[in-house]
């Protein structure tokens, strides 16, 4: 199987980095009050705590923790088993997810080095063993808020055809790739 790996540009290297902290930080400053706005009314509604944290695969298969507006609640069964996530999802958890405001923290993520705003989504830690070779590409790359599986259809795609995205984009990444 060929190997993949992303381009050894100057772009790859240094400015994609640059470019994710010359937007993040002003996109950050310009929608705090719009995430304090969205923290005070999960707070309200759904309680603390008002993020959720999730442990995802980053870079090099490095672990590091997402970071994501809560929107379920912790209801539980008789027998104390959490629910199913469609009977923990609100409607204003539904809202929040439908229009990405729910996402909103990872500028976080993106201004910790943990993700970048471009490429493939993080996925959880424990899908890392499922994965094949060409698959496992994707975590040659930084992981991103959005990226090509999201624009090419997000949920609607199957996980292929996900992953299929992930491995055009390590491959091509560039800055064309990531405006486009």
């Amino acid at each position: 199987m060929e190997a993949i790996n992303p381009p050894r540009t100057l772009y790859v290297r240094y400015g994609k980095r640059l470019l994710d902290l010359a937007i993040a930080v002003p996109l950050a400053l310009l929608l705090s009050p719009l995430m304090l706005v969205v923290a005070i009314v999960v707070r309200w509604r759904l309680g603390a705590p008002v993020l959720f944290r999730q442990d995802r695969i980053g870079k090099d298969d490095r672990h590091f923790r997402l970071a994501k507006f809560r929107t379920m609640t912790d209801r539980r069964d008789a027998s104390g088993a959490l629910l199913p996530d469609g009977d923990r999802l609100t409607p204003l958890g539904l809202f929040l997810r439908k229009t990405s405001l729910d996402e909103l923290p990872q500028l976080w993520n993106v201004l910790r080095g943990d993700m970048s705003l471009i490429g493939p989504r993080p996925l959880l830690v424990e899908y890392l063993p499922r994965y094949n070779a060409r698959q496992r590409c994707r975590h040659k790359v930084m992981p991103g808020i959005t990226g090509l599986a999201q624009v090419a259809g997000r949920n609607l795609l199957s996980w292929e055809a996900r992953f299929e995205h992930d491995v055009t984009y390590v491959r091509e990444i560039g800055p064309a790739l990531d405006c486009r």
